[in-house]
């Protein structure tokens, strides 16, 4: 705290050491009753003092007041959450398609998908009513809403637009340091970074200047979830950057490329755990591992892994851990990222 010495005892001690001592100013006197609640009113006009003073730091700021803070200063905007597009397979019961009217509206599990574009007959984009990640998700039969004659048989199948949640505080803080620490001029390496990252569903991206020749540029990204982007995204952050680029660089965006990854491993389990318990738990935790050294690390860490499932509640040991069948660091080139494919603990 900056004002940490203003509080009401320094304050009071203060006011009452400017009262000459042949005056009374024990606690109960005329005076010192006088100044205590002014002392109180000024102790807390500097404990809001330095709350605001806190809110020139951006670290000490969330929500709203993060986003107003950062778009101020750098003109970046929070990204949004998004709906999910789907594709819907309707058919009669003779198995002929069927074609669904568009705004009808279809319920898969506990979500609601409106249809909104015919793709060709029998099949539609439906979008799902809730934003974020849940409308990704479900596959299988559709209810209508409301009855509809002549239909046999609604599928939902294919993502074709992934949802994405809205951006965290994290990610946009992120986004503000690097903006700030990384100047964007004419077209340099940092300007497409952040052209890239703007696009919504955009988790990260690098950028490779030069990659095939003069004039030329590549962007590899990934989606919010740090898993390969989709086409879809691909193509969204082509057509930004093309908006934006300067004339005469050569653009090319790909999604970074899976890098498989096995890890098995013998645990010691404490009393009363089980091991199917604790390998979803060591699942949990390899994919948070995972989006956190995405982009960032050239390897996977075998210790890291090791050390991840000795934090796992009731291993006590493990033995013979291996990434893909070795016993050693997993490289990882440029334009890629991990995915554990296959996680298997067995007990000692």
């Amino acid at each position: 705290m900056i004002f940490e010495e203003m509080g009401f005892e320094n304050i009071l001690k203060r006011m009452l050491d400017k009262i000459p001592n042949s005056m009374d100013k024990r606690p109960g006197s005329v005076i010192y009753d006088a100044m205590a609640p002014a002392a109180t009113e000024l102790a807390q006009t500097y404990i809001t003092l330095d709350y605001l003073y806190g809110k020139l730091n951006a670290e000490n700021l969330e929500g709203e007041e993060l986003e107003r803070f950062v778009y101020q200063k750098t003109g970046i905007i929070r990204k949004y959450a998004t709906n999910a597009i789907r594709k819907g397979v309707f058919s009669k019961e003779d198995g002929s398609f069927f074609n669904v009217t568009t705004g009808s509206r279809f319920a898969g599990e506990d979500l609601y998908y409106v249809v909104i574009e015919k793709i060709t007959d029998g099949e539609f984009k439906l979008e799902c009513e809730e934003v974020g990640e849940p409308g990704n998700i479900y596959v299988g039969s559709l209810i209508p809403v409301d009855y509809i004659n002549g239909l046999g048989k609604a599928q939902l199948t294919d993502v074709l637009i992934y949802g994405y949640e809205a951006e965290s505080d994290e990610s946009l803080l992120e986004r503000y340091y690097e903006r700030i620490r990384t100047p964007a001029t004419s077209g340099n390496k940092y300007h497409y970074l952040n052209w890239a990252k703007e696009v919504v569903g955009v988790g990260d991206a690098k950028v490779i200047p030069l990659w095939n020749g003069k004039g030329t540029v590549k962007i590899v990204i990934v989606d919010s979830n740090k898993n390969p982007a989709g086409k879809e995204l691909v193509t969204k952050v082509f057509d930004h950057i093309e908006e934006e680029r300067p004339i005469g660089a050569k653009v090319t965006v790909v999604s970074a490329v899976a890098k498989d990854i096995s890890i098995k491993a013998k645990v010691s389990l404490a009393e009363g755990y089980r091991i199917q318990l604790l390998q979803d738990e060591f699942k949990k935790a390899l994919e948070q591992y995972r989006k956190d050294i995405a982009f960032k690390d050239s390897y996977i860490s075998y210790a890291k892994i090791g050390s991840i499932l000795l934090n796992i509640d009731g291993v006590l040991d493990y033995a013979d851990l291996k990434l893909n069948e070795e016993m050693k660091n997993i490289s990882l080139n440029e334009e890629e990222i991990p995915m554990f494919n296959l996680v298997e603990l067995e007990v000692i």
